[in-house]
């Protein structure tokens, strides 16, 4: 077999992760993202579910740092270059510097390239150079806000030293310094060979900018990247080219461009590797499954080079003479300053290096694949074989260049062997690889002495039930992610107290505080009441009707507290899957359950008690653009939707220490709808349908159809919260507030409605006409209903909402309700 000894170049992906996302390419229709169709729909969630998914990854959330996706690395570091905001030479302001550590990968030093043109210096900065600053800055300098920015490598690609992630925080603080120059710093971190074995916690190393590429994680895809940017210095990036996808508007004729608010959006130009990202989710999943995480990983990579190392550092030929010259600047003691590389010569018996060429093509002969040369990173290689400048410019004009097999000039190397492990490597790899070296070079009589001298691999550090790869691409999981702590939630809820109905002197005080609110006049002075109301405690599936129901600070206690997800972790609508319809949850507050029911299928309960502690998994999702943090209901739940559906999926809850919160809205002489806590909601927290406009419509439907549809039917397809019966038709959208019992709404706006209601809610099947009867009669447009916000009532007691109750509208202003400000297509969940 093959000895895989370049895991630093790419590292290798298992046959998991490929059956994984062809699996999810055949179950799943992916467009383009900047189209607005269901599949596009599907592609952007996805996309948005990745982005969580990395910030997860680098413990860090939406708050401190935006992902945008690049082609990998180094084109994230030449859009850095391009769009930090210098301060060129030759201005009143002191100007920008640009340095590095020489210590860098070829792509961070071609940004010099970028900086120059810009008429911003770059000075390189060998790791011993970074200085400590001792004294303070003159007063007229502290207060210097040039930027300048200096990177380096969090692990060197040449060498495997790491470099201390405290640098970060030191330099921005003052306390180290790149040079001595006014202004402030700015840090960027060089993570691609880092992260690849080691976990990079952002919550805690907070640079500015850190660019990465995914196949040195996964292996694949190739040709995937990304910039994690500090929300601190996103706002200053600047930009001039702008390509499809990052314009909100521009004009053709005229020099007017304005970029779209969201930083990722404006810097991805034209449309992203869209099928690629999604296969990164399913890197993640394998890789978790596989290993049980990058600490893992760390230990066990390391174990296999301190391993080596030792190997290799003890081999002497019969003279004495060493048989390798290792490049390190540590003695690989321990994985926080030094990574699973390991860079060497091989040397004769006189002491003379053994071109790095023959060293590969013997390898190659073994099946054992190396990398050689000088690994993109000229400073390094300069530094740990002692090239001088002037040895690169000669060595470049007797014909050498990067890259070629030109290995000795004048019996000097130009450059090296490098072997490196990930996590698909063993402890018989790194035997194969030391056998090769010793049959090679050594007669077995020298071979003895070093190999009873070693120190096995520490089995402490690499325990059997996590690690455990076979060479024939195929793994089994070694690590499942418990969820018996999930299945085993208690069914006596702690938190949620069980709600009673309201006392009767809580009744005489609402009917006190209804006295007081002023109704619209009416003509027929006929009373406008509640007629039906409806939760749905898991969003898109079937609704829960009831007479009576608290009130919570989302809405409607438990609406939409719960949805489906499918196996990327993207909501699942009725639009994807209408069978979700068939899905009927109910709530029974006595036992603090919510019982879910299908035909077909034994019923199942899950305890309304929040379990959002550390045994739950967590993560974070989009709905309709609100991001909200959600956490897994477990696999008993799981196993039953995914087999009523006949899809992999899962369900998740939102998590109460985070809410979504809704648009801006301020109705001109109320109070302002800001900062109300949504649940899993689209755009409100209630949604409220007079069955007049039903009735209305009903007739115009009707006339399209073969068979009439029943009252109810069409109620059901308008998946309203709340139901009344008012006198007239479409009267609802001229109110700007309403009063129902103590309760107070703002009409936020009209819904919007999208082929959800086309599904017959008892059946799952489609019918179009539904959609365009409403159309019709609206006079082109698909509004359907009113969004409520509440405006809690403070008082002792607790607000419910009764069927039955006398709603009291207060008319707006201006008669033309506008929708809400939102690019997302509307529809109830």
């Amino acid at each position: 077999g093959i000895t895989y000894l370049d895991h630093a170049g790419s590292a290798l992906f298992p046959e998991s992760l490929l059956k994984a996302f062809t699996d999810d390419l055949r179950n799943n229709i992916y467009g383009n993202p900047h189209s607005q169709n269901i599949s596009s729909k599907l592609t952007y969630d996805t996309i948005e579910h990745v982005r969580y998914r990395i910030l997860q990854y680098f413990h860090t959330t939406a708050e401190d740092y935006t992902i945008i996706f690049t082609s990998g690395c180094t084109a994230a570091l030449k859009l850095v270059a391009e769009s930090f905001p210098w301060i060129p030479e030759g201005t009143k302001q002191p100007s920008s510097r640009f340095c590095y550590l020489t210590d860098s990968h070829t792509s961070v030093v071609g940004m010099r390239g970028i900086t120059a043109s810009m008429n911003v210096l770059s000075v390189p900065i060998k790791p011993k150079e970074i200085l400590v600053t001792k004294s303070r800055l003159p007063a007229e300098e502290q207060n210097c806000t040039t930027p300048h920015l200096f990177s380096y490598p969090a692990q060197s690609n040449f060498s495997g030293t790491k470099y201390p992630l405290s640098w970060i925080q030191d330099i921005k603080s003052g306390r180290l310094c790149p040079i001595k120059l006014p202004g402030k710093w700015f840090v960027l971190l060089d993570a691609a060979s880092y992260v690849s074995t080691s976990p990079l916690d952002l919550g805690v190393h907070q640079a500015d900018f850190i660019p990465i590429s995914f196949y040195k994680i996964f292996g694949f895809p190739t040709g995937l990247g990304a910039l994690l940017v500090n929300n601190r210095i996103a706002p200053l990036l600047r930009k001039t080219y702008f390509g499809g996808g990052t314009a909100a508007a521009y004009l053709a004729g005229e020099d007017f461009y304005f970029p779209r608010k969201s930083i990722s959006e404006r810097f991805e130009d034209g449309t992203v590797s869209f099928l690629d990202i999604i296969a990164l989710k399913h890197g993640f999943d394998v890789l978790e499954k596989l290993t049980g995480g990058m600490e893992k990983i760390k230990q066990h990579t390391f174990a296999l080079a301190h391993y080596t190392y030792t190997v290799l550092s003890n081999l002497k030929y019969a003279n004495g003479a060493p048989v390798v010259r290792i490049y390190s600047d540590t003695d690989f003691s321990s994985p926080d300053t030094q990574g699973p590389i390991i860079n060497f010569n091989v040397l004769n018996e006189d002491g003379q290096v053994l071109g790095f060429s023959q060293v590969d093509s013997m390898a190659s002969l073994h099946n054992i694949h190396v990398r050689t040369g000088c690994f993109c990173n000229t400073g390094a290689c300069q530094m740990h074989l002692d090239i001088s400048n002037e040895d690169i410019q000669r060595n470049l004009q007797a014909g050498h260049v990067c890259g070629d097999d030109i290995d000795l000039l004048d019996g000097r190397p130009t450059g090296s062997v490098r072997i490196s492990f990930g996590y698909m490597s063993s402890f018989e790899d790194a035997q194969t690889f030391l056998n090769f070296i010793i049959a090679t070079r050594l007669s077995n009589s020298d071979a003895e002495i070093p190999l009873q001298s070693v120190t096995k691999l520490p089995t402490e550090s690499v325990p059997d039930d996590h690690l455990s790869f076979n060479k024939a691409d195929k793994f089994s999981p070694i690590l499942q992610i418990s969820d018996r702590e999930l299945r085993n939630i208690p069914s006596e809820a702690e938190t949620t107290g069980s709600w009673q109905p309201p006392e009767p002197e809580a009744e005489s005080m609402r009917a006190a505080v209804s006295e007081t609110a002023v109704p619209m006049c009416r003509k027929d002075g006929k009373p406008i009441i509640v007629a039906k109301i409806y939760l749905y405690p898991i969003k898109s599936c079937s609704a829960f009707e009831v007479t009576e129901w608290p009130v919570g600070n989302q809405g409607l206690l438990y609406d939409r507290n719960w949805m489906v997800v499918n196996q990327n972790g993207v909501c699942m609508t009725q639009k994807q899957e209408p069978r979700l319809c068939l899905v009927s949850p109910s709530i029974d507050l006595k036992q603090k359950i919510m019982v879910i029911q299908a035909e077909g299928m034994d019923p199942i309960s899950v305890p309304l008690e929040d379990n959002t502690g550390k045994e739950a998994v967590t993560c974070e999702s989009k709905v309709c653009s609100h991001r909200v943090k959600t956490y897994d209901c477990g696999e008993r739940i799981a196993a039953w939707l995914s087999a009523f559906l006949g899809r992999p999926c899962r369900l998740i809850r939102q998590s109460s220490d985070m809410k979504s919160k809704s648009h801006q809205k301020n109705t001109k002489g109320q109070s302002s709808a800001t900062n109300i806590s949504l649940s899993l909601v689209n755009e409100a927290q209630y949604l409220l349908i007079n069955v007049a406009s039903i009735l209305q419509l009903k007739e115009h439907i009707s006339a399209r159809l073969k068979e009439p549809l029943e009252i109810e039917e069409l109620i059901r397809r308008f998946r309203a919260n709340i139901v009344i019966n008012a006198p007239e038709s479409f009267e609802e959208e001229e109110w700007a507030e309403i009063s129902i019992g103590a309760l107070q709404f703002q009409v936020v706006g009209p819904c919007s409605r999208c082929q959800i209601i086309c599904i017959d809610q008892q059946s799952g099947e489609r019918n179009k006409e539904i959609l365009q009867s409403l159309s019709a009669a609206r006079g082109r447009k698909t509004n359907f209903g009113i969004y409520l916000m509440n405006q809690p009532f403070c008082s002792s007691f607790s607000d419910t909402l009764s069927v039955g109750s006398q709603v009291l509208p207060v008319l707006k202003e201006n008669t033309e309700i506008q929708p809400p400000t939102s690019s997302e297509e509307k529809c109830s969940g």
